[in-house]
Order: structure tokens, then sequence, then C-alpha cells
């Protein structure tokens, strides 16, 4: 059953050749079985089995869903009732939710079963899953590589089969990343597509949520569910919601692919460069024309967003003081030591480097010099893709520089680490969406398309990526050791 797509999960659920709680049943097993990998903080067994019983209920009156009965699993940032959610901190590893995240509400909606919450990196600050308080996550594909971030766990858990769906986050590449890093497909949606509320913050103004499944098809099914206007989301934008999967079988015919010539430059691997090169080869037989664009402020994509981001992070990480909730130190001497001895002695060495770079780029004196003068770049990078995305129907690159690295092999190089992010970061500042599609291996190990579009055309972008796995067999393949 580990290895039936969403739909044929739904159709199988729905004929009787098995039941909800069965299928919740396999895959706790494999969660088990692989529990080295490290992708769950939390395994919900309990609460699976009560929500698979009742789907089942609801599957036999007839009331349900095409997602009703599913398992799948949330990224530790979503606040989930009464389940420990942890963000991948120490700091927040007694803390219990009180309430849900509106994804969670969407999903528990939907009649869904929730398996457990994923590993992450701490507070979403990450590109290896590496910084989590419980340890690296590892890539299915080659156990001494990395899975991407922050959604390692998520990346991790879809490739190995440990659920068939599953949720994930975007602050910079954190859905796209991991899912190209462990050949999955990931979709980060137009910024205000989907509820940020009870998505505990890392940046306000990037942090968006996202689906991450097998495939271009199965992230529609989950997209239908996640998508939505939220009042309780004051970023979240009102707008009419397709039916993305109506659309999926659309032609090709005409499509007009823009290739940035900043994402092919000498930096990239030509090995990265020709599998890519291969991918798009793909999309010309389909009946789509390739132009190439040139977008000159991609260049100052990463010094811009990692001044907005840890300003950001900065703001938001401000309340984890010791008082409220989370960690608090022992025995504080007075309440300056509480604070500074709560949050030195919860927060990671990537958390307390993002704090101080920006608190740094807010401080008096400073604040013109960085942050006011990254949010102006961050007008320029989005002027640029309006120009670009103004003349072509889409934009396509890689995702990563390179495949997946191995564990440890750039936690002593930040720079290193951020250059990971390189390709998609600019996707954020602009808040424009972008789908990661499995398109090959390099020795052995996953490599993704990344197909970016305008706003809120999310259904053309799995579209595009459905008609590509139509005729490819990447998103099909399964690491050894976990068919």
């Amino acid at each position: 059953m580990h290895n039936k797509t969403l739909t044929e999960l739904a159709a199988g659920l729905r004929s009787k050749q098995f039941s909800s709680v069965e299928l919740t049943h396999a895959f706790l097993a494999r969660i088990k079985q692989h529990q080295s990998l490290n992708s769950f903080v939390t395994v919900t067994e309990a609460l699976a089995l009560q929500q698979a019983q009742q789907a089942d209920q609801r599957l036999a009156s007839g009331d349900s869903s095409a997602l009703t009965g599913i398992p799948i699993a949330q990224k530790d940032i979503f606040c989930t009732q009464g389940v420990k959610t942890t963000c991948g901190s120490k700091m927040l590893d007694n803390f219990i939710a009180p309430y849900n995240a509106t994804v969670v509400d969407k999903f528990n909606q939907a009649g869904s079963v929730l398996l457990g919450k994923l590993n992450m990196d701490e507070f979403a600050m990450g590109s290896s899953n590496e910084t989590s308080f419980y340890g690296a996550t590892q890539n299915p594909w080659a156990t001494d590589c990395v899975p991407g971030g922050s959604s390692g766990g998520s990346a991790a858990a879809v490739a190995a089969r440990l659920a068939p769906a599953v949720t994930g986050t975007d602050t910079g590449g954190s859905i796209r990343q991991p899912a190209a890093l462990c050949g999955i497909t990931g979709l980060k949606p137009t910024y205000g597509r989907v509820s940020r509320y009870g998505m505990i913050a890392y940046a306000s103004s990037l942090d968006q949520g996202g689906p991450m499944a097998r495939s271009a098809e199965d992230a529609a099914l989950l997209m239908q569910v996640m998508a939505g206007f939220d009042p309780k989301d004051s970023t979240s934008v009102d707008q009419s919601i397709p039916d993305y999967s109506a659309s999926l079988n659309d032609s090709l015919q005409g499509l007009k692919i823009g290739l940035p010539k900043q994402f092919f430059s000498a930096d990239l691997d030509s090995q990265m460069a020709s599998t890519i090169q291969a991918a798009i080869a793909e999309y010309q037989k389909l009946g789509a024309e390739v132009v190439e664009v040139s977008m000159p402020t991609l260049d100052l994509a990463i010094p811009a967003y990692y001044v907005i981001a840890s300003a950001e992070c900065s703001s938001n990480l401000s309340r984890y003081d010791g008082v409220r909730f989370g960690y608090r130190c022992q025995n504080p001497a007075d309440l300056t030591d509480l604070y500074t001895r709560s949050r030195g002695e919860a927060f990671g060495a990537e958390v307390k480097r993002r704090i101080l770079m920006g608190t740094y780029a807010l401080s008096a004196g400073y604040y013109d010099a960085y942050y006011l003068k990254a949010q102006q770049v961050r007008r320029l990078i989005s002027d640029d893709f309006k120009r670009a995305l103004s003349e072509v129907d889409v934009l396509m690159g890689p995702v990563t520089p390179s495949p997946a690295f191995k564990i440890g092999e750039k936690t002593g190089d930040p720079i290193q680490m951020y250059l990971s992010d390189i390709y998609t970061i600019a996707i954020n500042l602009a808040g424009l969406p972008a789908l990661s599609i499995p398109a090959g291996f390099i020795d052995q190990k996953p490599v993704g398309l990344q197909v970016i579009g305008n706003y809120f055309s999310e259904a053309k972008l799995l579209n595009i990526g459905h008609r590509y796995q139509q005729v490819t067999h990447w998103h099909q393949q399964v690491p050894k050791g976990f068919e």
C-alpha cells in the first residue's frame, strides 16, 4: 500500500480494498521500521488510529472528500492541539500546542489522518536539517547525506514511503530544496495563498506553507485542502481557489519557458547543468518554446535575503524569554539572568547567529544601511521577475547547485551552507510560487528542476509538472531499501 499514489489510495478506500485503519497501521509500521532516518520528532499513533476509525465511518456514510482516511504528516512548525510542537528546538521541547494551525484544521476537516510531526531545522533556519535539536535527518537515497532543509524530515518521509504526503514550509527554499535532494515534488505557493496562522514564525514576510508529495498530481490534492483565505492571518489573500486537479492534463503547446542566464552561469556544476537542460528538452518535445532571459539583480538575492530574514527572525524570536512558555533555565538569579540563560541554553548556534545578525541590522545607526537597503533590493528583484514573466509564461532552472551533500560537510562554513539556496531565495523575496520536480540523478542522488510562475499560478505549475511526469519516470523511483 505504501507505494500507491494519493489518487490510488483514495480509490482503494472508496472501493473497500482496505480501510483507513489498515492503511494507517501499515504506515505506522513503516515509521517504526525506519526510525534510523530520524524523520519524525513525534509519532501520534493513538491519535492516528482514532482519526482513522472516524474516517472509516465517514467513508461508510458517504460523507467524505478526496483525502478522507489518507494518512499524512505535518512539519513540526504547525501548531497541533494537544500534541508536542517543537519547531526542532530545545526551546519548545516541552510545548504542547493549545490550538491548531489553520492548515492542521483544514486537514482535520478533510478527514485525513495525522501520523505525526516531522523533523526540521531549528525554527526553520538551515538548509540541511542538521540544526535540529533532535539531530540530523538522513537522506533515504544516501543515508550519509543530508535531506535538505528546513523541511528535511518532510522530504525524507515521503521519499522513504513513511507517509504518502506531508506539509512543509518555505522561507528561502525550504520546500523546494529538500524536495529536490530527496527526489519528490514540492510546491512553494504564492505568499498569502496558504494561511500562516499557527505556523510558528521565522521570517513573517517570507514564510509560506505548501505541499510535498511524490507527484504533481498528489500535490494538487494537498493544495486543494491547504489553500484559501483565512481571516485569522492578516497576510492571507482573499482570492478564489481553482480546482488544482482540473487542469493537470492541459496541453503545453506554445508554452514559453524563460531560462534566466544567471541560473546557468559558470558557477553551476556541469553535470547539474546538463541534467536540467535534458529536462527542459522534454518540455520542448511537449510543444514548449525556450528563450533566454536576463535578471541581473538575482546576484543580490542572498545578501538581501539574509539581512531581511535575520531581522524578522530577531523580532519573531524575542517572545521566547523563559517567562510565558517554552524552556526556562534553572534557578535564575534575576530577570536578566532568566532571559539570557533561557535563550542561551535553549537556542542552537545557527538560531543565535541569525538573531545576532538581525538585531545588528535593525539597530540604531545600521537600520538604513542594512535593513532598508535590503528591502530596496528586494523590490528590484521583484521588478526583475515581473519583467521576465511579462515576456514568458514560466521560468525554469535548477533548484540546488549540487545533489545532496554529506552530513557534516558544510556545518563549519555557514556561507557555503547559505549558498545551497542560491537558486530559491529570490522567489521568496518576490513572493512568487515555484515548483520542484524530480528531473534525474547525479551519482545516484536526485536532482530537481525548478519551475517558477506568476502570482497565483499554482494550477499552471502543477499542470507543467504533471505533464512532465507523464513522460518521465524520475518521480516513481524509490530509494534502495525502502521499496
